[in-house]
């Protein structure tokens, strides 16, 4: 019988990814997560490839927070390997061995996942979140990270482009959150702000008792949907400054996610009896006008962001101090970056001659 994802096995002697290897990342995401699936397929392969290596890692991380039944050992179990992998000896697991091949090549800090890991800690501790600021250094942790992450595997280690891919991926965050009220509530969670319920006259403990849809708490979450929608709106910045060819993928990814807001406010912000699901259809016509460029014309009427998000401040200087990583996503900056140190070896040649 194959052996569980989240499973660990004894350390690799040998790690090396293999096409094996990334082939079962992308069978992991196929089967997570149909629309970040979706959107990754108008990524370029050479950006779709390590990214599917990053979502597998994370996404058994996730796993082990969500479905360890609140026991803390499942998630040091993934801690540990997380430190194996960024020492170079990850565990003999396709995933692990594709996760170290990917963080090492593009110089991933390992700041990030170990912040997602602070995240998925706030989960089985059963943190709940006085304020919006609050929520937003949740969001940047479990998201902000991921976002940071694809930055770098497409190249961008400029401040502003990574803050605005931090951006995105808390602005998906704070969409599932929405989507997933009635749901988190079920099992013992509550992520709205307790600020905003108590203004709304919702009283948080004696609604995670016995959780149900009122209009007062549609009103809460389409507050935070609006959130999300200024920080959608403040990603498309860095959005339109990554390699031509990775922006279809993560517009795509923009409007799929945002789409699902769009479903809750359709049902009155209902997210407790109901699920929002976009229906296949929409999701088709989304990536059509994502591939005609519809976005672009809309964003040139947004206005742009100077300042950062203070929660996912840390993120942003983790990657911007990172050593440049050997092979660059981009091809044509790994060639500029090859001929300059040819160059430079040369030079260096014709001195000791001299």
């Amino acid at each position: 019988m194959p052996r569980p994802w989240s499973e660990p096995v004894s350390p690799s002697a040998v790690p090396v990814a293999t096409a094996a290897d990334f082939a079962a990342c992308r069978l992991v995401l196929r089967r997570a997560s149909r629309t970040f699936h979706a959107a990754s397929l108008l990524l370029p392969s050479r950006v779709r490839q390590p990214a599917s290596a990053l979502y597998a890692f994370c996404r058994l991380a996730d796993d082990a927070a969500d479905l360890g039944g609140g026991d803390a050992a499942a998630l040091d179990g993934m801690r540990e390997r997380l430190d194996l992998a960024y020492r170079g000896q990850p565990f003999d697991h396709p995933v692990d061995r594709a996760f170290a091949d990917v963080v090492d090549r593009f110089a991933i800090p390992k700041t990030l996942p170990d912040a997602l890991f602070e995240g998925f800690d706030w989960d089985l501790a059963g943190r709940r979140y006085g304020d919006l600021a609050e929520l937003k250094c949740y969001a940047a942790r479990v998201a902000g990270t991921v976002g940071a992450m694809m930055a770098a595997l497409m190249g961008a280690r400029d401040a502003d482009v990574v803050g605005r891919a931090c951006d995105l991926g808390m602005a998906m965050q704070l969409s599932n959150i929405a989507r997933d009220v009635g749901e988190d509530a079920r099992a013992g969670r509550l992520y709205l702000p307790l600020d905003w319920l108590r203004e709304a006259g919702i009283d948080p403990d004696a609604w995670l008792a016995a959780p149900r849809f009122s209009p007062a708490l549609g009103d809460v979450i389409r507050r935070l949907l609006r959130v999300a929608d200024d920080l959608y709106r403040q990603a498309e910045r860095g959005i339109g400054q990554l390699p031509s060819t990775c922006r279809p993928g993560i517009h795509a990814a923009r409007h799929l996610y945002a789409e699902i807001g769009r479903e809750v406010e359709r049902a009155g912000g209902d997210s407790v009896t109901r699920r929002a699901v976009v229906p296949a259809k929409r999701k088709a016509l989304l990536l059509a006008r994502v591939m005609m460029g519809d976005e672009q014309q809309a964003r040139s009427h947004w206005p742009v962001r100077t300042a950062g998000v203070e929660q996912s401040r840390f993120l942003v200087d983790a990657v911007a101090a990172a050593a440049v990583p050997i092979q660059p996503a981009d091809p044509v900056v790994w060639l500029l970056l090859l001929f300059e140190r040819l160059e430079r070896g040369q030079r260096l040649a014709l001195k000791r001659d001299a």
